[in-house]
């Protein structure tokens, strides 16, 4: 990202902070199984409306689907009266299923991701030796966003910001004056995501959280995950950009980039795989959508062996 795209994403939020631009409500939703958080992000004039980040109830013991999580926000955004105009994919996760597609078909918008998830879709549609139905172009989302893109959501102005490292694809969005990070970055008192994934990047991470800490410090943080640091006894998934920068246990101002990569690489080198990388990744890099049923009728999920 240019200096240049820094400056108008500034803009974009100081507006919002001072008044002169329309400022978003944010409604967040936590999935406590999988620890992540969804946001119905709206102009309260024109009642337009996006949706960050959703979650596709999966059952991994039983391999069965279910909409609790998809439903609570359909139920809001309809309590509310608003107009879905984009579902919007920070990344494709590795931690849960994505339910934009039965969102797009309940409530409308375009889905929205990173043009680097073709990058993605490549690496991955290996693992799963996906076959010639899967094109690994994109195709698969209504829109695919470069760094620096706008967009709109009634009056409020919008911009995607490419931040790299954790996967090649992710993007923070800038909404008024709130940016929805993804997985860059967690509460100040957890740190940074993981950057050992296919593409990932500790460095890339490093730079990226850099970038995002050069916006104002009133600007709000709006975070994809909490898993509650030691001795903090709630969930929390909101912050600020000044907050991250003096207090953010692995990234505050005064670590190197080499510091910071010599943590991550470590830190990353004892973690697990996450329990539903597998089926989260082959439905995300379709847009959310399930595998098309066998000739039995049965929709049926891949298990690469000896692979991660």
């Amino acid at each position: 990202m240019t200096d240049f795209l820094l400056e108008q994403a500034a803009t974009i939020i100081g507006k919002a902070q001072c008044g002169s631009g329309r400022k978003p409500f944010v409604q967040s939703f936590f999935d406590e199984p999988t620890n992540t958080v969804s946001y119905v992000v709206f102009d309260a004039a024109t009642r337009e409306a996006a949706i960050v980040d959703s979650v596709l109830d999966y059952d991994a013991s039983a391999g069965r689907t279910s909409f609790a999580s998809a439903d609570a926000i359909i139920a809001y955004v309809t309590a509310e009266k608003l107009t879905v105009i984009w579902l919007l994919e920070t990344h494709a996760h590795a931690d849960h299923l994505s339910a934009a597609p039965y969102l797009k078909e309940k409530l409308g918008g375009k889905l929205a991701i990173g043009r680097q998830i073709v990058q993605v879709q490549n690496v991955f549609g290996k693992i799963f030796n996906e076959g010639t139905d899967f094109a690994r172009d994109g195709s698969e989302f209504d829109r695919l966003f470069d760094d620096g893109d706008r967009f709109e959501i009634g009056g409020l102005q919008g911009m995607a910001l490419h931040v790299p490292g954790h996967t090649p694809a992710d993007l923070a969005y800038v909404i008024g004056d709130a940016v929805f990070t993804g997985d860059t970055l967690f509460m100040p008192d957890y740190g940074t995501a993981r950057a050992d994934f296919p593409g990932g990047d500790s460095r890339q991470l490093f730079r990226s959280i850099r970038r995002l800490m050069e916006l104002p410090e009133h600007t709000r943080l709006f975070l994809c995950h909490d898993y509650k640091a030691a001795g903090r006894d709630r969930f929390a998934w909101e912050t600020t950009v000044g907050a991250q920068k003096t207090g953010n246990v692995h990234v505050h101002e005064g670590v190197s980039e080499d510091d910071f990569v010599a943590m991550r690489d470590a830190r990353d080198a004892t973690l697990g795989m996450p329990k539903l990388i597998l089926p989260s990744i082959q439905v995300n890099i379709r847009g959310g959508h399930l595998p098309e049923p066998d000739t039995n009728g049965t929709r049926y999920l891949k298990i690469p062996l000896d692979v991660l």
